[in-house]
């Protein structure tokens, strides 16, 4: 049987950290109950009691535990050892955030225990409710003392400073149980100020990138915040930050290493505080980037050898210029990948002397086979103090700056021989289990499947002929055609395929949607030669629109959840289409396996 350790739960609530036992105490699971969920994307949240067999006391899982419970290895009556946890005073009471644990073993409950709370008298819940016990009536005028809470504290933490705050916490800690913590941190990188408007409103926010020893997280200003913590939060600077609200992250806006992230509201506080560690990277060889998925945010390093001019972009949302500056990065891997700065940054690069550039949180592109872009998040060092600036910089003064470097162009990013672009290919069940198109951008993915059906209602809509409009256009009573965007009447329109088919793969099938270049290809007619046919010989029609039937192809497809009468669903578009040749698509399931051996 395992010992649970003495006056464990005291100890962790008075915040007695002396005791060397204490350090990884051994206690019991008592109970443990699932929290309501406050939406349907929240995390599942585990309340529960731990025990040491004389006393009792309330705690909750971190939500990276969660599989603990998931799994079932983690249920009444189990013996633990928390291996990192934190104690925070929530409504008046003491409870213990476990963010580290291993599970020893389900045995009996151990001992008779009581609360650790002093103003609760009792045994340990039971499974089944209680009868309810009567309390004395209150006392208006008389003011029944409680005992101090002990201020937040860290088992296996942050080490605090003589200088530092009671209340000091690392930010791998911090959760959103908490109301009385302090970070020591310094400022990774700061973006730009933003605004945005929509129906709810507009405003302005911006972001920083936070780090201390333990790890980073993201902290974001809105409206009035901004203009307040803009210029106090500088790049590379440390402080202490307090009172600001601890979100669950939106991964889709985030590439931060961390579940949670900050809320920097009207009662937050940032005081100048003494050094923590420097950035800190997990670099990725620019001759692994094939080995990394797409949109997959990494850390880089390599030598600017080429720096292109300054050049500038209309971006299609907010039909804005944005500036944009591409450099030819290079490793001692040989290889040369296209990186990509934007704004600010590229503005302010400076190429000269082929300086060696560190990325940390640089997102992986398929363009040309691979491709880099840096973020309004990343941060870039140049010549930076690591060891592998050292390396690199001896290996390219000594003969690496004349070598002959590969790019991807002709791996797997590349095209086939059937004009598709070689990304690797999923199944509709891969697309559905990775929820792609459900985030604010839309996802592409490659499938490879048979045309099953086509929606022979409504392939095409009559079009406006005139240059770059393709609207839809209404007869008038005199037979000619009227375009409301072009103000104009035509003698005849221009037919537009939008196809709706069904396509089958080893997992399943799923309806796509095409539109006129892709109907063209499949059908071998245009949406005007359709029409005519149609119009002449409704047979002939028939047969052409069973032509791609029970036929194979690969389809690059585009994701996105769209809201249609009040109910949301992803729509899947195909924006190219190919016949599969056999050769081309067995070497890219080759390829595709040997990158998985």
């Amino acid at each position: 049987m395992n010992q649970l350790t003495p006056n464990a739960v005291r100890q962790i609530y008075d915040g007695v950290g002396e005791d060397p036992t204490l350090s990884n105490p051994v206690v019991q699971v008592i109970n443990i109950k699932k929290l309501p969920m406050q939406s349907a994307d929240s995390t599942e949240r585990f309340r529960f009691i731990i025990s040491d067999g004389k006393h009792f006391m309330q705690a909750m899982l971190s939500t990276q535990l969660n599989d603990l419970v998931q799994s079932g290895r983690l249920t009444k009556n189990a013996v633990i050892r928390m291996t990192k946890y934190i104690c925070n005073a929530i409504q008046n009471r003491c409870i213990a955030i476990v963010l580290g644990a291993e599970v020893l073993a389900v045995t009996d409950r151990i001992g008779e225990p009581v609360t650790i709370e002093p103003s609760v008298v009792g045994a340990a819940p039971a499974a089944s409710a209680a009868a309810p016990v009567a309390q004395p009536a209150p006392q208006p005028r008389t003011s029944i003392p409680t005992p101090a809470i002990p201020p937040n504290h860290v088992g296996l933490g942050q080490v605090a400073g003589p200088n530092d705050p009671a209340d000091l916490q690392p930010i791998s800690s911090l959760n959103p149980y908490q109301n009385r913590w302090t970070i020591r941190a310094r400022v990774l990188s700061k973006s730009d100020i933003r605004t945005w408007k929509n129906a709810r409103g507009e405003g302005q926010l911006f972001n920083v990138t936070l780090l201390d020893e333990s790890g980073e997280i993201r902290g974001t200003a809105f409206r009035d915040q901004v203009d307040r913590l803009y210029p106090l939060l500088e790049e590379n600077k440390v402080y202490y930050i307090s009172r600001a609200r601890v979100n669950v992250a939106k991964s889709q806006y985030s590439t931060v290493q961390n579940g949670y992230e900050l809320t920097f509201e009207a009662g937050t506080e940032c005081a100048n505080a003494s050094a923590v560690p420097a950035i800190r990277f997990n670099f990725v060889k620019i001759g692994d980037l094939m080995s990394v998925e797409k949109d997959q945010i990494i850390d880089v390093i390599g030598v600017a050898k080429e720096t292109q001019e300054l050049t500038q972009i209309i971006t299609k949302t907010q039909q804005r210029p944005l500036n944009k500056r591409e450099i030819a990065l290079v490793d001692d891997s040989n290889h040369v990948v296209r990186l990509t700065l934007w704004g600010a940054q590229a503005e302010s690069f400076n190429g000269a002397g082929e300086p060696i550039i560190a990325c940390k949180g640089a997102r992986v592109g398929d363009f040309q086979g691979r491709s880099l872009s840096v973020l309004s998040s990343s941060i870039l060092s140049l010549n930076p103090d690591v060891p592998e600036t050292h390396r690199l910089r001896g290996w390219y003064d000594t003969g690496g700056r004349n070598a002959s470097f590969n790019g991807f162009s002709g791996g797997a990013g590349g095209m086939t021989s059937g004009g598709n672009r070689r990304q690797e290919i999923k199944t509709f069940e891969q697309v559905k289990n990775e929820n792609l198109g459900m985030g604010e951008k839309p996802d592409y993915f490659t499938v490879k499947g048979a045309v099953m059906a086509m929606r022979d209602s409504s392939m095409y809509y009559p079009a406006c002929p005139g240059e770059n409009c393709n609207k839809k256009v209404t007869e008038e009573s005199d037979g000619s055609w009227y375009c409301e965007k072009c103000q104009r009447n035509f003698g005849s329109p221009e037919y537009r395929y939008i196809l709706s088919i069904c396509v089958s793969d080893i997992s399943g099938q799923e309806w796509l949607q095409c539109f006129n270049d892709i109907g063209t290809q499949l059908i071998g007619k245009t949406a005007t030669e359709l029409h005519a046919l149609t119009m002449a010989d409704d047979s002939a029609t028939k047969a052409a629109v069973k032509g791609p039937q029970f036929k194979s192809y690969l389809f690059r497809c585009r994701a996105k959840q769209e809201t249609y009468n009040e109910v949301q669903r992803v729509r899947y578009s195909i924006i190219e289409a190919a016949p599969v040749e056999p050769v081309a698509y067995s070497k890219q399931l080759l390829e595709q396996i040997q990158r998985y051996a």
